[in-house]
């Protein structure tokens, strides 16, 4: 099995994992054997996928600001596990291809497989989601109709996001694209670097 399809299969069974329960806060259960690649994909999405939904909660018109206030610290949270999980994703795949032998014209790529990666996960949540669109009873034919088209467009961007993953994987596997791991280095969660937060100290 290709890595993506394997990915694709994973961020799937996770989001209809999630839905069978429909809770921010459900325990994750996930059955893969810890600290393995597969682990790590399913935990990636399971975050995405609690974090798509506290965006909507967040959006209410009517909600709470303490709560909101709330929520929003949260959001930030999984916004830097988020990117931990990425660049731990990326670590997996430098030590796959650590003794690769780069040829004289090797380039890089724009983003790194796990930041690729890192959007298929939310464009799976965005199929589930526009799929569920196409099939609610109390919405108009107009709704619909717009719905199908945009799934369309969805489905037809996942085809050719994992195509395109795929063959960057393979391009560093044979040597014509560089492999690094690049940080984030992100600086509002940072004590350190963060001067509302150092400045309070």
């Amino acid at each position: 099995m290709q890595f993506i399809t394997l990915a694709n299969t994973i961020f799937e069974q996770s989001i209809s994992d999630y839905h069978q329960i429909n809770d921010v806060d459900a325990e994750i259960s996930n059955s893969y054997p810890v600290k393995s690649i597969e682990y790590f994909l399913y935990l990636k999405n399971w975050i995405d996928t609690v974090q798509w939904h506290l965006e909507d909660i967040i959006r209410d018109p009517l909600i709470d600001p303490v709560s909101a206030l709330e929520i929003k610290r949260r959001i930030d949270r999984s916004n830097q596990e988020r990117t931990d999980l990425v660049e731990l994703i990326d670590s997996y795949f430098y030590e796959k291809y650590q003794s690769v032998v780069y040829a004289g014209d090797a380039s890089f790529n724009t983003e790194s497989p796990a930041w690729a990666i890192d959007r298929l996960s939310i464009l799976a949540l965005k199929i589930y989601h526009m799929q569920q669109e196409t099939q609610r009873g109390d919405a108009s034919e107009e709704h619909l109709n717009n719905c199908r088209k945009k799934l369309a467009v969805l489905l037809e961007q996942q085809q050719d996001l994992s195509l395109a993953i795929n063959q960057l994987l393979a391009d560093i596997e044979s040597g014509k694209k560089y492999m690094k791991v690049y940080r984030q280095m992100k600086m509002y969660n940072d004590p350190d670097l963060n001067p509302i937060l150092y400045g309070k100290n």
